[in-house]
C-alpha cells in the first residue's frame, strides 16, 4: 500500500513540474507586459531581471503554502487516502485547464483555478463521505469545507479587481497631473523624488511585508525589521532619492527606466511569492501527508486523519529554489509565454487602430453615460480649471516620426512605472495577509485603470476596450466554473475507480497537453511559413516600400482563385472551406493596412501631399479586391456544403480558361508593383490582358444565359455561376485601377489626376 501512495507522490511532483511550466507560460504576462509594452529595454534584459525576481520571490512563498494545506478545507476531517484523492484531482485539472488557455493565447488566473479546484475536489470527497455516513446529511458539508476561509479568499480575489482598477486609475491620474505627457523636463528635478517614493514603496511591501513568508529569514530578523520599519523606510527614501538624483546629474540616467526595471523585478518577485503555491503547494502538501503516513507503519490510509496539515510547516528552501529555477527556464524558452501577452497590451495601448474586440450594448451604455456625466461636470468646473486639466492630461500632437509601428511603444514609461509599482504593492499586501490575490486580476485591472486615466480609451476606441475588459473578466468566471466542475468530477472518478482512474486521467492529461503542443507549433509554423498575420505592419514610408507591401497581398489572389475553382469543380468541401478561411484572412490583412492609413500619411514627406491621396485610393482598391475574392469563396463553399448539383463540364472549362487569363493578368501586375515599373508600354500590355479577360467573362455570361434558356442548369447553379463571373469582373477591374493608383502614387503618372476620374469602369 505504501508503494501505491509513493507512486502517487511521484506523480504529484511530476505534475508539479508540468504545472510550473504551463502556469508560468500563462502568468508571465502579468509581470512582463508593462516592460514589453513600454519598450524599456531589450527583451533579454527584461527577462533576466524578471528571472532574478522570480528566484528571490520563490524563497518568500513558504507562508503561502498553508493555503493548499488548510485554506479551503479542514484537513483533520479527511483521511490520508481522501486527501491524496483531492490533491491528484486538483493537479490533473490544473494542467489541462492552464494548458488549454495557453494554447489559445488567453491569460487566466492560476490563483482562481487552484482555489476552485481545491474547493471542487474537497466538496466531491466530502459529499461521498456524507453519503456513506448514515448519521450525516448535506447540512454537515460545512464541517469539511473551510467555508469562512474559502469565502475570504474568494472575496479577496473579487475585491482585488475593484481595488486594483481604482488604485491604478487614481495613482495614474495624480501622476499624470503632476508630470504631464511632457515629463522629461520636470523629471530632471522631481524624477528622483518620484523614483525614491516608488522604490521605497516596493521595498516596504516586498521586502518588509514579504519577509514574513520567507523560508530563511529568522524570527529575530523579522522582529528587528518590525521595530525599525520607519527608520528603514526613511533611509530607503533618502538613499534612493540621492542615488537617483546623482546618477541623473552625472550619467544623465533615465529614472523611469530604472523604475520600470525595478518594478518588473518587484512584480516578478511578488508573483513568485504569491503564486508559487498555485503550482507546487498541492504536491508539497501531498508529500507532507505521505511523510506523516509512512511515519506510522501499518496505518490504514482510510483510518488516519490529516490534522498534521493544519499545523504550521516551513517549506525547505531548496525545494523553493528548484521551483524558481524551473520557472526561469520556462520564462526564457516557452513560446506560449510569448503568445499570452497581446490582450493586455492591446487594451491599454495609447495608440488607436484595429481592435481585437467588437462593440457590445453594455460598453456603449457605459460610454454614453460617461460622456453625459463628463459634460455635466464641465458645466460645474470653472473654465480656468478645465483648461489647466486639459493641458496637463492631454497628450500633445506629435510630428511625423519615422518609427516603424512595430518599434513604437504601446504606452510611455511613466504609465508603465505606475502599473508595476501599484500592482507590486497590492500583490505584496495580499501575500502578507496570506490572501492568494490573483496576480492576473491585479495586474490586468491596474493596467486597465491606468489606461482609463491616461485617456487611452478615447471616443474612437472606448467601446471596444470596455468590451474587451468585460470579455476577459467573463473568461475568469468561466475559469472558476470549469475548475470547480472538472476537479469535482475527477475526484469522484478517482474515489470510485482508484488507480485505474488515476492512470486513465493521466493518459487524458498527457494526450491533451501533447495535442495542444503539436497544434500550437503547427499553427505558429504555418503562420511563419505563409506570413499570415492579421496585424500587418508596413515597414517604411517610401512609395516603393508601400506598394511592395500591397503586392504581398495581391500576390495571393490568383493562387487562391485557382484553388477555389479547382475545389469547386471536384466538389472538395474541405479545400473550399480552407479557401474561404484564407479569403477572410486576406480581408483582415487588407483592413489592417487600411487602418494604418492615418499613421502612414502622417509619416509621408511634405512633398508627397499631391500623391498621398492616391495611396489612400490604392488601399481602397486593395480592400475591394479582398472583398471580391471573399464573395467568390463564400458562395462556392456554401454551394458544395449544401450538396447542390455539381457544375457541368462546360462551366468548368470556362472557369479554367478565365483562371488562366486571370493568373497571367495578376502575375504581370505584381511584377510591375514589385519592380516599380510603370512604363507606358507595360501599362498598355496589362490593360490589353485585362480587356481579354473581361471579354472572356462576358462570353461565359452569354453562354450561361443560353444554358438557362436550354434548361441545362438550375437556379442555384445560375446564381453561383453568375455571381462568380461578376465578382471576377470586379476583381479584374479593381486590380487594373489599383495598378493605376500605384503608378500615380509613385509619381510616375506625369501629372496629378482627378481622383473622381480614376474610378472603377469596364474597358
Amino acid at each position: 500500500m505504501e508503494n501505491f501512495y509513493l507512486i502517487i507522490v511521484v506523480v504529484l511532483f511530476a505534475l508539479a513540474i508540468s504545472d510550473l511550466i504551463v502556469g508560468v507560460s500563462n502568468d508571465a504576462v502579468n509581470f512582463l507586459n508593462s516592460a514589453f509594452g513600454s519598450k524599456v529595454a531589450p527583451r533579454w534584459i527584461i527577462l533576466a531581471i524578471a528571472g532574478l525576481g522570480v528566484l528571490i520571490g520563490a524563497t518568500f512563498s513558504s507562508g503561502m503554502m498553508e493555503v493548499a494545506r488548510k485554506g479551503i478545507f479542514h484537513p483533520e476531517h479527511f483521511y490520508f487516502a481522501e486527501i491524496m484523492i483531492i490533491f491528484v484531482a486538483v493537479m490533473l485539472t490544473d494542467i489541462i485547464l492552464l494548458d488549454f488557455y495557453n494554447t489559445v493565447g488567453l491569460p487566466t488566473s492560476t490563483t482562481v483555478s487552484i482555489v476552485f479546484e481545491l474547493l471542487g475536489a474537497a466538496v466531491a470527497v466530502a459529499v461521498v463521505k456524507i453519503m456513506n455516513a448514515p448519521d450525516q446529511s448535506m447540512a454537515d458539508l460545512g464541517t469539511y469545507i473551510n467555508s469562512a476561509k474559502a469565502l475570504a479568499i474568494i472575496t479577496g480575489i473579487l475585491m482585488s479587481v475593484v481595488i486594483a482598477f481604482f488604485s491604478g486609475a487614481i495613482v495614474q491620474y495624480i501622476t499624470r497631473l503632476v508630470f504631464t505627457h511632457n515629463y522629461q523636463k520636470s523629471f530632471k528635478y522631481l524624477g528622483a523624488i518620484f523614483g525614491g517614493l516608488s522604490i521605497t514603496a516596493i521595498t516596504y511591501f516586498i521586502l518588509i511585508k514579504g519577509a514574513k513568508g520567507s523560508s530563511f529569514i529568522t524570527a529575530d530578523t523579522l522582529y528587528w525589521i518590525k521595530t525599525n520599519t520607519l527608520a528603514i523606510l526613511v533611509a530607503c527614501f533618502i538613499g534612493w532619492t540621492i542615488i537617483l538624483q546623482t546618477l541623473v546629474i552625472v550619467a544623465r540616467l533615465n529614472i523611469l527606466k530604472v523604475i520600470v526595471l525595478v518594478g518588473t523585478f518587484a512584480l516578478a518577485m511578488a508573483f513568485a511569492g504569491n503564486d508559487l503555491v498555485n503550482f507546487i503547494g498541492v504536491p508539497l502538501a501531498g508529500f507532507k501527508s505521505f511523510q506523516a503516513f509512512i511515519a506510522n507503519p501499518g496505518t490504514d490510509p482510510y483510518g488516519m486523519t490529516m490534522g498534521i496539515l493544519g499545523e504550521k510547516v516551513q517549506t525547505e528552501t531548496y525545494l523553493l529554489l528548484i521551483a524558481g529555477i524551473i520557472m526561469i527556464v520556462t520564462l526564457f524558452l516557452s513560446r506560449k509565454a510569448r503568445k499570452v501577452t497581446e490582450t493586455e497590451i492591446g487594451l491599454s495601448s495609447q495608440k488607436e487602430g484595429d481592435e481585437k474586440f467588437g462593440s457590445s450594448f453594455f460598453a456603449r451604455l457605459v460610454v454614453r453615460r460617461s460622456i453625459y456625466a463628463n459634460n455635466n461636470l464641465k458645466r460645474i468646473l470653472p473654465s480656468v480649471i478645465q483648461k489647466n486639466l486639459e493641458y496637463r492630461l492631454t497628450k500633445p500632437e506629435q510630428s511625423a516620426i519615422a518609427i516603424d509601428a512595430k518599434d513604437a511603444p504601446a504606452f510611455d514609461m511613466l504609465r508603465a512605472s505606475v502599473n508595476l509599482t501599484v500592482a507590486s504593492i497590492l500583490i505584496a499586501i495580499g501575500t502578507s495577509l496570506k490572501l492568494p490575490l490573483s496576480t492576473t486580476y491585479v495586474t490586468f485591472m491596474v493596467a486597465m485603470g491606468t489606461s482609463l486615466s491616461d485617456r487611452a480609451w478615447g471616443r474612437d476606441s472606448a467601446v471596444y476596450r470596455i468590451t474587451g475588459v468585460i470579455t476577459v473578466i467573463g473568461g475568469w468566471f468561466f475559469t472558476a466554473f470549469i475548475a470547480f466542475t472538472a476537479a469535482f468530477v475527477f475526484a469522484i472518478l478517482i474515489d470510485w475507480l482508484g488507480g485505474i482512474a488515476i492512470l486513465g486521467l493521466l493518459v487524458i492529461a498527457l494526450f491533451f497537453v501533447v495535442r495542444s503542443h503539436i497544434f500550437f507549433n503547427k499553427k505558429n509554423n504555418r503562420t511563419e511559413f505563409e506570413g499570415e498575420d492579421d496585424s500587418i505592419i508596413i515597414e517604411g514610408t517610401t512609395s516603393d516600400q508601400l506598394t511592395h507591401a500591397v503586392s504581398k497581398i495581391t500576390l495571393k489572389i490568383p493562387s487562391l482563385f485557382g484553388k477555389i475553382i479547382n475545389a469547386l469543380a471536384f466538389e472538395e468541401r474541405n479545400k473550399l472551406k480552407e479557401c474561404y478561411k484564407k479569403a477572410k484572412k486576406l480581408g483582415k490583412e487588407a483592413k489592417a493596412m487600411k487602418d494604418q492609413i492615418p499613421a502612414i500619411v502622417k509619416k509621408l514627406n511634405e512633398d508627397s501631399v499631391s500623391t498621398g491621396p492616391f495611396y489612400v485610393q490604392l488601399i481602397d482598391y486593395l480592400r475591394e479586391i479582398a472583398h471580391a475574392i471573399n464573395f467568390i469563396a463564400e458562395p462556392a463553399f456554401e454551394y458544395v456544403d449544401n450538396n447542390h448539383k455539381a457544375l457541368i463540364k462546360e462551366q468548368i472549362n470556362e472557369l479554367n480558361s478565365i483562371q488562366t487569363k486571370l493568373e497571367d493578368f495578376f502575375r504581370t501586375i505584381n511584377r510591375l508593383l514589385k519592380e516599380n515599373d510603370y512604363d507606358e508600354n507595360q501599362i498598355e500590355k496589362v490593360f490589353a490582358k485585362q480587356k481579354d479577360l473581361l471579354t472572356a467573362i462576358r462570353k461565359s455570361r452569354k453562354e450561361q444565359i443560353k444554358r438557362i434558356k436550354a434548361d441545362k442548369v438550375g437556379t442555384r447553379n445560375t446564381v453561383l455561376y453568375l455571381g462568380i463571373l461578376n465578382e471576377t469582373k470586379n476583381l479584374t477591374l479593381y486590380a487594373g485601377n489599383l495598378l493605376k493608383a500605384s503608378r500615380d502614387f509613385s509619381g510616375s503618372g506625369g501629372e496629378d489626376l482627378d481622383l473622381e476620374d480614376n474610378q472603377l469602369f469596364e474597358n
